[in-house]
């Protein structure tokens, strides 16, 4: 049986609503593993460095330190 959506001819079977909900269900997952790792480099000592260069660099730029 096909009906007609904004002036197209569509089959039921033909139905993708539910697509943009399983595509937020993976920008969800893919946000979520990476600040898992974004979360891990910071704790792990790397975020130390990371700040502590970014900040020296910030100041030097600036003529402050």
């Amino acid at each position: 049986m096909k009906e007609r959506f904004m002036g197209r001819r569509r089959d039921k079977g033909d139905d993708q609503r539910g697509i943009t909900t399983a595509e937020y269900a993976v920008g969800t997952a893919a946000g979520a593993g990476l600040a898992g790792v974004l979360y891990a480099m910071v704790v792990g000592g790397f975020g130390d460095k990371l700040l502590t260069t970014l900040f020296d660099h910030v100041l030097s730029l600036l003529g402050v330190g």
